[in-house]
């Protein structure tokens, strides 16, 4: 039996990259999955591969192409899925840009998009879903930051800030919702072996490398199994949390 057979998530970000894993990481356990995204080819392909790994004919799956920073594009998506689903019961934040400069040479559309893409979307899923979980009485909001929220990084000053503005949301909102049975915990991520980090040059990815005790990437699979650990039963004294998973990058 898969550790989230019958649960209904919700994920962010899921068409590429560390969202995409995740996704199909849940199906495999057992969830019905509904992604959202920008891009529908993308999407498509996606919900055929979740349809291809998931554990049962039975698990439900969903897709929509919408901007996350939008509100209401954001509880449109949302109403539609309650009505069709009746309720969700993991919400995974994992839509994420970066658009890296010098602080200097950071224009305010640079600074906005990141934080709105980051960090505003956190804010529209949760605020569209808290409610309905809290009627419920369960709930699990999983939120994927970065280690870079945790250290800095120069040139990523907006990146940084969105990352880290998700820590104080999940310790906040933790702290709101633990009486009703929802937990709210952060995933911090490393480097991982996503498109994010396919465009850098070998020279950048062994800069990255030395500062990795473990002296690797890791596999999307590897956040995608924290993710499954903190929406599973096995985490429901778990809550507040940020989880690093960056090969002892921050230990």
């Amino acid at each position: 039996m898969g550790l989230l057979k019958g649960k209904r998530a919700l994920i962010s970000g899921g068409t590429s990259g560390l969202g995409k894993q995740i996704a199909l990481t849940f199906a495999e356990q057992g969830a019905h999955v509904a992604i959202l995204g920008t891009n529908v080819e993308r999407a498509k392909e996606v919900t055929e591969k979740i349809q291809e790994v998931r554990e049962s004919s039975d698990q439900k799956v969903w897709f929509e192409t919408l901007d996350v920073s939008k509100k209401d594009q954001v509880n449109a998506a949302v109403d539609r899925l309650v009505g069709e689903w009746g309720g969700v019961d993991i919400l995974v934040n994992c839509a994420g840009i970066t658009r890296d400069k010098l602080f200097m040479k950071m224009d305010e559309e640079d600074w906005d998009r990141v934080m709105e893409t980051n960090l505003k979307s956190v804010y529209n899923l949760s605020h569209a879903l808290v409610r309905l979980m809290m009627k419920a009485r369960h709930g699990k909001i999983i939120n994927v930051g970065s280690v870079i929220g945790l250290t800095g990084n120069p040139g990523q000053v907006n990146y940084a800030a969105s990352k880290l503005g998700m820590v104080g949301f999940t310790r906040s909102l933790a702290k709101e919702l633990a009486s009703r049975n929802i937990n709210v915990n952060c995933i911090a991520p490393g480097f991982f072996e996503t498109p994010m980090t396919q465009v850098l040059t070998d020279e950048q990815k062994e800069g990255i490398l030395k500062k990795v005790p473990m002296g690797r990437l890791g596999d999307p699979k590897e956040i995608a199994h924290a993710a499954v650990f903190l929406a599973s039963g096995m985490s429901d004294y778990i809550t507040g949390q940020v989880l690093t998973v960056d090969g002892g990058m921050i230990a």
